[in-house]
């Protein structure tokens, strides 16, 4: 059987023992050892252009909203919400004519970001180390697979057996291991630091920024760094969506979701299915939508082993920040994203996500904005981040849109060699963070603790 799918992908689906359709509840069985099944295509984009629209008026809006709900070769980044709102949409090349018809009917002013979007990925596959490069050789000129990425972290506990310690939140819908790592220098009486990176498969630069914060910690010069990396422990996961992420290296690059089977559609957008307001703003019930927020809260395997970790750690360990590393549009942002309504104490997230931004611009001069995720970017429910302030009240919780700016030509594409600066200023700007919400008296000692610090 021949089956056309956006954009332009040629599948060849081959008869197996398995069931044609699986639901929730009756996974499509894919052996104990076999790992999951081999990508029997590779999703390409040739020709495919990148445009952003602007929405002068509110049949634009009405417009915009029919289109993403009617057309499946078109993909949207973000959803048409407000009249003067700018919107960044994927269109495949066999519609490109009609939608630039579209545009010219409905007089939508607007700019082509990208008229050919496979060459930028084909640019970034060349990226990517070979799978062979030894755990020594990691860098932060090159993309890494998943593999190299737990070897290389695998070497550290090895090395640094005083310091590292490997984590294991246990296996994703697919049998893979979620795996990270414990940094901790000895120091009593301090509280934690936790960093989820790589909930969007797509998001490459979120789990190279994890990786490079744990290098930093372990091997920065800066006596500062030395400081916070000794004055906390840090629980790094560099990518908690490894099924996804291992799809983009075979599959499809641009893929975001993980990889559950539903029906004649995958996966499941796991930052819109933590158990915190779920689905009641900015996510989608069709399996088929980038953003799916699942058949119920918490529904996914990955978003169960992230909740069971945090639940079973945050008071233990106390956990009193999270870090989510995400991609693009160069925000800082904080709760909440399904509601206006402000969190306690919102005053001092806002201004120390301002200093994290003008931390950025004074090292690299790129411009990061700061706010609620709800205020800055769009609403949207059922995110990690939301569940962790709201759920565990863990107080400084914010979550970070890398490189590029919002009007990116590259969207999630980006090249190699931003790969270090966007981390820099990123670790820089989680310095500030960090310092600043001490200051603030966030990081009390734990008094019912004994012993002296070293």
């Amino acid at each position: 059987m021949l089956l056309w799918c956006t954009p332009l992908l040629l599948i060849w689906i081959i008869p197996s023992r398995a069931a044609s359709f699986c639901t929730k509840s009756d996974q499509c069985p894919i052996g104990d050892n076999l790992g999951p099944p081999p990508a029997l295509a590779e999703a390409r984009y040739d020709n495919t252009r990148i445009y952003q629209v602007e929405l002068s008026n509110q049949t634009h809006v009405e417009l915009f909203q029919k289109l993403e709900e009617a057309s499946d070769s078109c993909s949207f980044m973000g959803h048409a919400r407000a009249v003067g709102q700018k919107l960044t949409i994927m269109v495949t090349s066999h519609k490109v004519a009609d939608f630039d018809d579209l545009l010219h009917s409905y007089n939508v002013s607007h700019r082509i970001l990208n008229y050919n979007f496979q060459e930028l990925i084909d640019e970034n596959y060349r990226d990517v180390a070979p799978e062979s490069t030894g755990p020594e050789q990691l860098n932060w000129k090159q993309y890494f697979p998943l593999e190299n990425i737990y070897k290389w972290m695998e070497m550290l506990a090895q090395q640094r057996s005083e310091v590292v310690t490997m984590l294991d939140m246990g296996t994703s819908t697919q049998g893979l291991p979620i795996r990270g790592v414990r940094i901790a220098f000895g120091r009593e009486n301090v509280t934690s630091v936790f960093v989820e990176s790589g909930i969007h498969a797509r998001e490459w630069i979120a789990p190279a920024t994890a990786t490079y914060i744990i290098d930093q910690l372990l091997n920065s010069p800066d006596p500062r760094v030395q400081e916070m990396a000794r004055s906390h422990n840090w629980l790094i996961f560099p990518s908690v969506n490894p099924d996804g992420y291992r799809y983009t290296f075979k599959g499809d690059r641009m893929w975001r979701k993980n990889r559950a089977l539903f029906g004649i559609c995958r996966g499941v957008d796991l930052n819109r299915n933590f158990p915190f307001h779920w689905n009641v703003t900015g996510a989608s019930g069709d399996p088929c939508r980038y953003d799916y927020s699942g058949p119920s809260a918490g529904s996914e395997v990955e978003t169960q082993r992230i909740i069971k970790f945090l639940e079973d750690n945050t008071q233990t360990h106390r956990i009193r920040t999270f870090i989510a590393l995400h991609s693009y549009s160069q925000l800082i942002m904080f709760p909440y994203g399904h509601s206006p309504k402000r969190v306690e104490n919102y005053a001092d997230l806002k201004a120390i996500g301002q200093l994290a931004a003008q931390r950025i611009k004074d090292l690299s001069g790129r411009v990061y904005k700061s706010g609620s995720i709800y205020e800055t970017i769009y609403p949207s429910s059922g995110g990690s981040k939301d569940w962790a302030h709201g759920h565990l009240q863990i107080p400084i919780t914010f979550s970070y849109e890398l490189r590029g700016p919002p009007d990116s030509e590259q969207l999630f594409i980006l090249s190699a060699k931003e790969i270090e600066p966007a981390a820099s200023e990123a670790f820089a700007s989680l310095q500030t963070i960090v310092e600043e919400a001490g200051k603030r008296g966030y990081y009390p000692i734990d008094i019912e603790s004994t012993g002296s610090s070293s």
